[in-house]
């Protein structure tokens, strides 16, 4: 059966992106090449769109919205640590149908997938292999995953030569293109008139393959009157010889082209603005405004927006204004998919729930890079590997974040968490740590010791609410940190969960009356609290008593 017929899209190949970290990727455009001289920036009309030569990926990764043929799911190999689990969640594409796979997902059976080493996420699936169809990608550096091919038997008139792919004449060429490139600045200014440095020229040209032989097997036109030198004047052209020679001028070599100045402005296209009034198919437009429309999108939820945008092209619109998403709950999602982490960037929400979902770390990282006017996150019941995004994403404006109950974390790793970043300087204002503006922080059900909270007292001195609920390593000393003359929190804290932390004992009741604005205190499923000494403190107190409406649960009216 063809790969067609599998899944919409399963025979079409997807245009890869570069890695953004090989050389040919982090280095500059040189100015020189053809693609230089046409772009915008350095004085071309910019109509080739194509990127400098020197600079072409050699190893292209696979877009961000590709997702598993079979699953739908996009590659999870950030959430696990082994190897063998990283790529049974890896996705993988084959080079032969072309299909978008985790290898987890297939029965691979006796089958073998053999994997391509020079290009990531590219493999010949187990289903073609087994078929016996033909690779396209022939003489890279192969790695079987399960048992070694059987070698093909020789026949009397030699191994055939497999015919190489477009991809990789396309990297062959710019290897040598490199190796060439290379090789012109450390030649010195020597005459090539003499017979013995053509040959040499000749020679080491025909161990690399010429240029122009490299480009469909095609060999160029030779000269009829001398030679032809190209637009540099550094190769030439000979009438008689076999192919491309490098001929160096007797006299200097010109000096280097000074660099170019920019001489077109290149800005992003600005963007239309949104239509203030409806227009209608039969008539004048729509008497309501765009100000009133929203009004009343604003008593719409969620569901009866969605509903909206599907009614004309204008509602679609107005239906993206942040003020209509001030809040966005995803919670208990299997998958996040690239389209909905687009659309969650595209309503740009103040409050986001990713509490229970499989989100991973660099889903994360791509999220809050982009939500700079987030205030409350909730990331309960996620990986420990995808919460650690926090450690290297701007959180300005974050006054809520939640952390229960986060599976695998160490105290090590919540204290590399609050420590401020390792390039801030320490007369910079965010030198107090990351969650320097957190209001409120929930660390339920986490292996929380006193050195984290002394840390958590020094670089998050605004919280008025901290939820430390069922932390076990949470005791007496640490309620006497937390209301000590030197803590912060002191004067700012207003509710305090320590339900479920069961080495309270009576001794630390007392100290709470240092908080002059505490409201509201959780003490229930405390075991060595007694009752009796609960309800002494609700009748003293802080500045006026408390009111007990359960058991060991204190509030008192604002």
């Amino acid at each position: 059966m063809s790969s067609s017929g599998r899944g919409p899209g399963a025979g079409a190949r997807r245009r890869r992106t570069r890695c953004r970290r090989c050389r040919a990727c982090v280095r500059t455009e040189c100015g020189d090449c053809h693609f230089c001289r046409d772009m915008k920036k350095f004085g071309g009309p910019g109509r080739m769109k194509q990127s400098c030569l020197l600079r072409q990926c050699t190893a292209p990764v696979l877009p961000h919205t590709a997702v598993c043929l079979l699953c739908g799911e996009a590659g999870k190999e950030d959430t696990v640590e082994g190897e063998e689990e990283k790529f049974a969640l890896s996705l993988m594409e084959c080079t032969i149908c072309n299909e978008i796979v985790h290898p987890g997902c297939l029965k691979m059976g006796k089958a073998e997938g053999v994997i391509n080493t020079e290009i990531p996420n590219c493999w010949e699936c187990p289903r073609c292999t087994q078929e016996g169809r033909t690779s396209k990608i022939k003489g890279g550096r192969e790695k079987h995953l399960k048992k070694k091919p059987k070698p093909p038997s020789a026949s009397p008139e030699g191994p055939a030569a497999p015919a190489p792919s477009p991809q990789r004449e396309k990297l062959e060429r710019f290897k040598r293109m490199c190796q060439l490139l290379e090789r012109v600045p450390d030649t010195s200014s020597s005459s090539s008139d003499s017979d013995s440095d053509s040959d040499s020229s000749a020679t080491s040209l025909s161990e690399d393959e010429a240029p122009g032989e490299a480009r469909n097997g095609r060999r160029p036109p030779r000269g009829n009157s001398g030679e032809k030198e190209n637009r540099g004047g550094r190769r030439a052209w000979r009438p008689g010889s076999g192919g491309p020679l490098l001929s160096w001028p007797l006299g200097p070599a010109p000096p280097p082209r000074p660099p170019q100045l920019e001489r077109h402005v290149v800005r992003p296209p600005p963007r239309s603005p949104e239509p203030d009034t409806l227009p209608l198919v039969a008539g004048p437009d729509h008497p309501l405004p765009r100000a009133a429309w929203l009004r009343v999108f604003q008593h719409l939820g969620p569901r009866e927006l969605c509903i909206c945008m599907r009614v004309c092209r204008t509602w679609s619109r107005w239906c993206y204004d942040k003020r209509l998403w001030p809040r966005m709950d995803l919670s208990r999602r299997k998958s996040l998919t690239p389209p909905m982490l687009s659309g969650v960037v595209r309503r740009q929400p103040r409050a986001l729930d990713l509490s229970w979902t499989g989100v991973s770390k660099k889903q994360l990282m791509w999220l809050l890079n982009r939500l700079q006017g987030l205030q409350e996150l909730v990331l309960s019941g996620c990986s420990w590997l995808s919460v650690s995004a926090l450690g290297s994403a701007p959180l300005p404006a974050l006054r809520l974040l939640d952390l229960r109950w986060i599976e695998d974390v160490k105290d090590s790793q919540l204290r590399e968490l609050l420590l401020p970043p390792p390039d801030t300087k320490p007369g910079q204002t965010e030198s107090r740590g990351r969650l320097q503006g957190v209001a409120e922080l929930r660390l339920a059900g986490l292996e929380l010791t006193d050195a984290s909270l002394r840390l958590l007292l020094r670089h998050a001195p605004q919280l008025s609410a901290l939820d430390l609920s069922h932390c076990a390593h949470v005791g007496d000393p640490s309620v006497h940190l937390l209301t000590a003359p030197t803590s912060p929190l002191r004067e700012t804290l207003v509710h305090l969960n320590l339900a479920g932390c069961h080495r309270l004992t009576d001794h630390c009741l007392p100290l709470f009356r240092r908080c002059p604005r505490l409201r509201r205190l959780d003490l229930r499923s405390c075991r060595q609290l007694s009752p009796e000494a609960c309800a002494r403190l609700a009748a003293a107190g802080p500045p006026g008593p408390f009111r007990c409406p359960e058991e060991k649960l204190l509030l008192k009216d604002s």
